[in-house]
């Protein structure tokens, strides 16, 4: 039973987000990102309330801008979906969670360390040049649903 509903077309949305965001951080760089998707679709929480569908999440604006800056920026994001980052994005539609984005709703590339919060939410990892933030505890039930 896969995580979330999904379609043919969000598949391949996934599957451009994961590359544009991290295809220099190689397969698990992708899963990871396509995991927090996964997760702020599940949370209905916080910054989240609301996502019914995988467009929702890739393309919600917050404060003014897209949650995710390639969508914002364009570049790799606006290309055809390739068939090796569609696979990846089935894996997280379907079931792929590890650490540091397990439970993640959050991550950015920080110019330096990650550091402990991000806008009041812990830290729980770093991949490469990622850093990985989940829900501070009793406050986003819907993260930690499989």
């Amino acid at each position: 039973m896969a995580r979330v509903k999904y379609t043919d077309s969000d598949v391949a949305l996934v599957a451009r987000m994961m590359r544009a965001e991290a295809e220099g951080e190689g397969r698990l760089g992708m899963l990871m990102v396509g995991n927090v998707i996964v997760n702020r679709l599940k949370a209905d929480c916080l910054d989240f309330e609301g996502l019914r569908a995988i467009s929702h999440v890739i393309y919600q604006v917050q404060g003014g801008n897209y949650s995710f800056e390639a969508v914002q920026k364009g570049n790799v994001f606006y290309n055809r979906a390739r068939s090796a980052e569609k696979r990846l994005a089935k894996q997280t539609l379907d079931y792929w969670r590890e650490h540091p984005s397990k439970y993640s709703l959050w991550y950015f590339n920080p110019v330096g360390e990650c550091p402990p919060t991000w806008y009041g939410q812990p830290f729980t990892g770093q991949y490469k040049q990622h850093c990985y933030y989940e829900p501070q505890a009793n406050t986003c039930e819907g993260a930690y649903r499989w």
